[in-house]
């Protein structure tokens, strides 16, 4: 995710509609290169399809052979805002971008982004919700994710100059709407890294009781710091560790659930639940800890370009969102069951403190969890480090001109240079040092993922989505106003009571 939105923000050419183009003949299959270097593949087509064109004195790409200027030169002028409005239901057979993840790759890539640390605080929100209220909202979180999920699909897949969320929202909602977007992705990276922080130090402190949380958290700048100035190449590797440590915890629950035969922690010897919530508060803070489990829409839109039959995306994503809801449901159901309405916030504490379980095993999945969390924190912040770089005139990631990277740092004297460099190494270890100040200050890890959920989740996820549907089509329909308004009254309960407890 961080790649794709690097490459999205900074080197990604300038959009205009061309001139009206009508095809006579079927187009043959060929190949147009841009000017960044990539090549797009048209089929052979009776219709006309999109034909991109490439200025020779200008960086611009333009597109042409849109529906609306067939309209046009048919008909004669007329409102392009209503014609460019099209129903997702009605849309065509999506075409091959270019990618080359299978069903099966995709699949796997879209749960191990669900996945996340968010299943440690699922036992919490069954707590807080009740038996009821707990599998209602779980259940309904995770069909609400994948109805959006589809959306920004299939948004995404009718128009090939769309690549990215951010691009979405500049089709919807215009250019202004890029502020927006960046502003609420930086809040959710950085409170998915103030997570990290406090997740590691937690499971530290869990391991060597003998020093507190935030002893831990200090200390870890000596590791977070360096990791900020690593590439992104060697950072990539360890999605596949951090799925496997999430499905480590889940089976050590399990694990130390049934060879613990007397409670709390067993799931021979149940603790004392509750079918209802206990309070609005703790409601409000479901709301929030159940969403942030399945935040995951930032790279809905890459994912869905890659595939190589991007048609067989609504199937993928419903197997994925059924996978990764039935993972939470009983992490969460196992997790309540053995340790009721004491459960902390995460579970993982509760297997630690808990006499009477096979230590060894409970060690191994800890450490798990604080070397995952080290290791992501890097490419969660990345995108915060190039967007701070950009504003400061700092930035080292310039966009690439004729395939050619400009060397910037030759155009500046040897003390501009210097400067440049030490303000550079500043501002990259700035970017952890707050997150851990921001631990410190807000140890609650349910408040975090909380406030990740209710009010990050909601509106990248949910609001968002819907509300460009609704713009995009220039109708809204009964389903998407009724989503569109839980969404807005549970983000709002949800962030509300996760402020009034912290």
């Amino acid at each position: 995710m961080t790649e794709f939105w690097d490459w999205d923000e900074t080197s990604r050419p300038v959009l205009q509609r061309a001139r009206t183009f009508i095809p006579q003949r079927p187009i043959e299959t060929r190949e147009i290169t841009a000017t960044s270097g990539s090549q797009l593949a048209r089929p052979t087509s009776d219709e006309a399809a999109p034909l991109l064109q490439a200025s020779p004195t200008s960086n611009q790409v333009s597109y042409g052979g849109s529906d609306s200027d067939t309209y046009v030169e048919s008909h004669g002028p007329t409102d392009r805002s209503i014609l460019r409005r099209k129903s997702s239901g009605t849309l065509r057979k999506p075409h091959n971008y270019g990618g080359q993840s299978t069903y099966g790759q995709t699949l796997f890539n879209s749960i191990a982004i669900l996945l996340g640390i968010g299943v440690l605080s699922e036992p919490l929100a069954f707590a807080y919700a009740g038996w009821i209220g707990g599998t209602a909202l779980i259940v309904f979180m995770g069909f609400l994710n994948c109805y959006t999920a589809k959306i920004l699909a299939g948004i995404i897949l009718e128009d090939p100059r769309l690549r990215s969320y951010a691009d979405i929202g500049r089709k919807a909602f215009g250019p202004k709407s890029t502020v927006l977007t960046t502003i609420m992705f930086c809040l959710e990276l950085f409170a998915v890294s103030v997570a990290f922080v406090t997740l590691a130090a937690d499971s530290m402190h869990e391991i060597m009781p003998a020093y507190s949380s935030n002893t831990f958290k200090m200390a870890s700048i000596v590791v977070l710091a360096p990791l900020v100035f690593l590439p992104l190449s060697m950072l990539s590797y360890t999605s596949i560790f951090g799925i496997c440590s999430t499905l480590l915890i889940v089976v050590v629950v399990f694990i130390d659930g049934f060879s613990k035969p007397d409670a709390p922690g067993s799931l021979w010897s149940p603790a004392v639940t509750s079918w209802g919530t206990g309070s609005m508060t703790e409601l409000g803070i479901a709301f929030g800890l159940f969403m942030a489990g399945f935040s995951g829409h930032a790279v809905i839109p890459s994912l869905a370009r890659d595939m190589v039959d991007p048609s067989e995306f609504d199937n993928m994503i419903n197997w994925a969102f059924i996978v990764t809801t039935f993972i939470y449901g009983i992490i969460g159901y196992a997790g309540y069951f053995m340790f009721g309405r004491n459960v902390s916030d995460e579970v993982s504490k509760d297997l630690m403190n808990t006499p009477g379980y096979t230590s060894w095993i409970n060690e191994i999945a800890l450490w798990t969890l604080v070397s995952t969390p080290i290791t992501k924190f890097p490419l969660s912040t990345r995108p915060l480090n190039v967007i701070l770089e950009v504003m400061l005139g700092i930035d080292n990631h310039a966009p690439l001109q004729g395939c050619i990277k400009p060397q910037l740092d030759t155009q500046l004297s040897n003390p501009h240079r210097l400067f440049n460099r030490v303000f550079f190494i500043v501002e990259r270890i700035s970017v952890p040092a707050l997150t851990i100040l921001v631990s410190i200050l807000v140890p609650e890890f349910s408040s975090l993922m909380s406030f990740l959920g209710s009010f990050s989740a909601f509106m990248i996820c949910v609001i968002g989505p819907i509300s460009a549907k609704i713009a995009l089509e220039g109708r809204c329909s009964l389903v998407d106003a009724s989503f569109l308004a839980i969404a807005t009254v549970m983000a709002t309960w949800g962030t509300l009571a996760t402020f009034w407890t912290a």
